[in-house]
């Protein structure tokens, strides 16, 4: 493999990592959410919270299914990590190959 092609799949693997870990968070902070919502149920009259949710204020989120939905993002995510410190790995391989092959070369010139 060369190493400017593990770079570019490197660079492609950062960018979903990125935008997984950005959706592990927005799942997180949802069930943060739905919990504050919820004790705010607990505190405010039942016509207030139906104006609420008619503006969409508030929410009748499952926090089993967040749970569930988070679980897989943290599970693909370190499935995602792992890929991605391969592909690392045989980058920082190929790069060190790269300059024993140009040192060599260089002995041989000199």
């Amino acid at each position: 493999m060369r190493a400017v092609d593990l770079a570019l799949y490197a660079d492609i693997l950062a960018a979903k990592t990125s935008t997984l870990a950005a959706q592990l968070e927005r799942a997180r902070d949802s069930l943060r959410q739905a919990a504050i919502e919820r004790e705010a149920r607990r505190s405010i009259d039942e016509a207030t919270i139906e104006r609420l949710e008619r503006l969409g204020v508030l929410t009748r989120a499952e926090p089993r299914g967040q749970r569930a939905d988070i679980a897989q993002l943290v599970a693909d995510l370190a499935a995602l990590e792992e890929l991605q410190a391969w592909v690392e790995s045989r980058l920082f391989a190929a790069r060190e190959e790269s300059l024993a092959a140009d040192s060599s070369v260089l002995r041989d010139v000199g």
